[in-house]
């Protein structure tokens, strides 16, 4: 008798309420170790609120969220900051490196944060984004596909159950981007860990193992064309 893989992410009728307003209700879904998937809908509906609010950076009006089997939701603050430094890793549309910090600092970051520094996973990480000669340089000396990498690198470097992923290919051109997805695929099957990628691109979709659309309403399977 085949087991389900366990769940990284459960979330259990979230709902999203702006004074009168509803972002979004009745938001259930689940996504285990290892699972790829990609959040579609319309401009608007609340895909990035809904990924701030499981990683606990947005109140919700209902509904529960368990990360790697904690309640997100009953921690105290320095709890949710604790869980997101050690089970999430973000990527963003604007990558968010800091200026100032070299490409190795940068994705020294989450280790730091977590008190236990280690070069040589830095180095290997900037080896398997194909940046491993450039770990001295600074952000503005790499192109939009490169400062992705090293997004990429720095969501993974501490080994997260989880990857947030918020347009994470939308300022870039379609080969960088078909690239850049080539590399987050390999990478998080590498690593075993699950993602969640919301996207408005078709051809990022259709990488994911499962493609799910948000409305107002709740989650629904997306049909296949908006698969890619």
């Amino acid at each position: 008798m085949s087991t389900q893989p366990a769940a990284v992410l459960e979330v259990e009728g979230l709902a999203k309420r702006f004074g009168e307003t509803v972002v979004f209700e009745q938001v259930s879904l689940r996504i285990a170790a290892g699972e790829f998937v990609a959040l579609v809908g319309e401009s608007g509906v609340g895909k990035s609120t809904l990924l701030n609010a499981i990683a606990g950076l947005e109140p919700v009006d209902a509904g529960r969220v368990r990360l790697d089997g904690r309640d997100v939701q009953a921690l105290p603050d320095d709890g949710r900051a604790q869980l997101r430094r050690s089970a999430l890793g973000f990527v963003f549309q604007a990558f968010h490196v800091l200026p100032h910090l070299t490409v190795a600092d940068n994705v020294a970051l989450p280790l730091l944060l977590l008190g236990r520094p280690d070069a040589a996973r830095v180095q290997r990480m900037l080896d398997a984004v194909g940046l491993g000669a450039l770990g001295a340089r600074l952000p503005q000396q790499l192109s939009g596909g490169q400062l992705q990498r090293v997004a990429i690198a720095r969501a993974l470097v501490h080994r997260p159950r989880l990857v947030l992923a918020d347009e994470p290919t939308g300022n870039l051109d379609p080969a960088t981007a078909e690239r850049v997805l080539d590399l987050l695929v390999a990478e998080l099957a590498s690593e075993g860990t699950a993602c969640l990628l919301v996207t408005h691109s078709q051809a990022a979709a259709a990488r994911a193992h499962r493609v799910l659309r948000l409305t107002p309403q709740g989650v629904v399977p997306a049909p296949p064309r908006e698969q890619g």
